[in-house]
């Protein structure tokens, strides 16, 4: 008898659980964490999903911009949320695959400690030059590095990211040295590239389209597999000949671990279905130069230790200390 009691106990407290997790979610508002300042890429994509969940879900989506440590203290707050469907995280490559790999400690693990949705976007880097470098093929950029080893300089956004990575890379992969010259932003890394204090700049597609289009600056190659949709003229460097180079970060919807699969099954559906609709199209990929991805929950997890492997093999093979 007592052991038929028990049984109908875990019976019921099972379904109980279930439906909790299934047709009345979201019952109150849900907290979406932007670990970067407002304004920028990941919070411009952070503020069109929650609009889009918002609109489906009927419940407010509030954006919280929680910025600072590359990203991690965001990252972080979601980690060790409730895993119930009303903390979200905007994650990105950053703090999800690239800070487990350069700091010798972060406070979280990012496969444990997070339930994937989807992966919203994916973005690459273009090889830039100015257009007076005598340069018009990646072998004729290659052998100005070779013979001038160790004395060219690029730009970043700084140390570990995706701009740096893919210097670094490209080094590694051609056999070439060249002087890393980190700055706080984007705009800053470019500036010095439009002035000439540096030599080049593996830039984001979204800001180079535009110097490129007024002729102030050359791309040689893009770091994809496929070409990007903002630059259909400009071959991959795999194309020109630099066979396996592929890098690119992405912009996603996480939950913390242990989130309940209903949840998450509606979760990658809405915002899988966002990504179809032709204003978001519009703000995300024709003028955001992104590629929007929209993928199965198993499959953003694979992305995601696939990248944290890649990028292991760089920050190992190319010596990359954090500061």
């Amino acid at each position: 008898m007592m052991r038929k009691l028990g049984l109908t106990i875990m019976a019921l407290a099972a379904t109980s659980l279930v439906h909790a997790a299934e047709p009345n979610y979201p019952t109150k508002p849900i907290r979406f964490i932007c670990p970067y300042a407002p304004g920028g890429a990941g919070d411009i994509f952070t503020r069109i999903i929650a609009q889009k969940l918002s609109e489906a879900l009927g419940q407010s989506v509030v954006v919280d911009n929680r910025a600072g440590a590359n990203g991690g203290i965001g990252t972080d707050i979601v980690a060790k949320a409730a895993p119930d469907g009303y903390t979200l995280l905007m994650g990105n490559s950053g703090p999800m695959t690239v800070n487990p790999v350069l700091y010798k400690k972060v406070p979280y693990d990012p496969i444990k400690d997070f339930t994937p949705i989807t992966q919203g976007t994916s973005y690459m880097y273009v090889l830039v030059v100015p257009p007076t470098m005598a340069v018009k093929t990646l072998n004729d950029f290659t052998g100005i590095l070779k013979s001038r080893p160790g004395q060219l300089t690029y730009g970043s956004t700084g140390i570990g990211g995706g701009n740096h990575l893919s210097g670094e890379l490209f080094n590694l992969m051609t056999n070439t040295k060249a002087i890393h010259v980190p700055y706080t932003g984007s705009a800053l890394a470019l500036a010095a590239l439009l002035g000439g204090q540096i030599n080049y700049m593996f830039d984001t597609v979204i800001t180079a389209v535009p110097q490129l289009r007024a002729g102030k600056l050359k791309a040689i190659g893009v770091t994809g597999a496929k070409r990007a949709s903002a630059l259909p003229d400009v071959p991959t460097l795999n194309e020109l000949g630099l066979k396996g180079y592929e890098l690119t970060q992405w912009q996603a919807v996480v939950a913390p671990g242990g989130t309940p699969r209903a949840i998450v099954d509606k979760l990658n559906r809405e915002v899988v279905r966002a990504l179809k609709m032709p204003d978001v199209i519009d703000r995300l990929a024709t003028q955001g130069g992104n590629e929007l991805v929209g993928n199965t929950p198993e499959q953003f997890a694979q992305v995601i230790k696939s990248d944290l492997e890649k990028f292991a093999r760089i920050v190992k093979a190319a010596d990359i200390q954090a500061q």
